[in-house]
């Protein structure tokens, strides 16, 4: 089992010196991957539904303060020598795909090959149409395109790609990634479309436990949607193992149990043997990378949670 955290790219996550030295700090502990979440703006007036709350409302909708995903990034690998670099996700539809190649390639060679690009297909249909993207409609069709155009200009000699939303030809695109087959590309999403998206074109799929309306918040939940990734990607004429199985529960903290959806003690919550159990059993069902969330309200407070986590649960695998 490999852990990580993810990051929202503002907070203690947002500032020089702070993101720095928990990125560092995160290293020293073992962690596998360090992520953060991709908001280039915030609309000031948003009608889409946030998936991951109860009353769709999006929780940093407040100041609109964000760090551009991929630069915050390249600041990481300058600070660190063997942690991954994770895009968690990379929402398709915000930057053209050619540039969105150029980027992530970029930092994959700064960091020595050390970034996998995590990618979603968006929620908010404010902040893409800001952006220029394609009609909010069309982003799953487009974000198809999108990733092939990916793996077109980080492999091919002479990339060409026709397609409605993502179409190139006559271009040297150099330097490919530091990766020989270009960056693993997790596709992040809890819909049916996103765990099809993830068995045609993934090198894993990485949802999000706390999605109400579409939760993987246990085990035995994530393993069979695990199961029917991999079945798919099967059929498909892939090795279903190629699929990794990796999960974002965002919420996991070793302490205070939370309540789960129909009562009970949510999965990953509550004593470090409880969620060593939880984890344990999600890995028996396929699960190999295991995430939560690392904001804390100060650095302190973040550098403890994860040292704490490190020592409680991480160490026991």
């Amino acid at each position: 089992m490999k852990f990580g955290l993810h990051f929202g790219s503002r907070g203690v996550a947002g500032e020089p010196d702070s993101l720095k030295a928990i990125a560092q700090k995160a290293e020293v502990l073992g962690y596998e991957h360090f992520g953060m979440s991709d908001h280039v703006i915030v609309a000031t007036e948003v009608d889409s539904a946030y998936p991951y709350s109860e009353t769709g409302k999006f929780f940093a909708q407040d100041t609109g303060i964000s760090l551009e995903q991929v630069t915050a990034l390249s600041f990481v690998a300058s600070a660190t020598e063997r942690i991954r670099l994770l895009t968690s996700v990379m929402v398709l539809p915000h930057r053209h795909p050619v540039l969105a190649a150029k980027m992530l390639s970029t930092v994959d060679v700064l960091s020595k090959g050390r970034l996998t690009a995590g990618v979603g297909v968006g929620w908010m249909a404010e902040e893409i149409a800001l952006l220029g993207g394609p009609p909010f409609k069309d982003r799953a069709r487009a974000s198809d395109e999108y990733i092939a155009g990916f793996r077109e200009l980080w492999t091919a000699q002479a990339p060409v790609q026709t397609g409605e939303f993502a179409a190139f030809d006559n271009l040297l695109f150099a330097p490919k990634p530091a990766q020989p087959r270009g960056l693993p590309v997790w596709v992040g999403g809890e819909s049916k479309g996103a765990r099809r998206r993830a068995a045609r074109l993934g090198d894993g799929w990485y949802p999000v436990s706390a999605n109400p309306r579409q939760p993987f918040d246990t085990p035995e939940l994530y393993g069979a949607g695990l199961a029917e990734v991999r079945a798919t990607a099967e059929a498909d004429g892939r090795d279903p193992q190629s699929v990794s199985g990796a999960l974002l529960a965002i919420y996991c903290r070793v302490g205070e149990e939370q309540e789960g959806r129909e009562g009970g003690r949510l999965c990953f919550t509550g004593s470090a043997s409880a969620i060593v159990d939880d984890i344990g059993r999600a890995q028996d069902r396929g699960l190999q990378h295991f995430l939560i969330g690392g904001d804390g309200g100060d650095l302190q407070e973040t550098e403890d949670r994860l040292e704490k986590f490190a020592t409680d649960v991480m160490s026991q695998f």
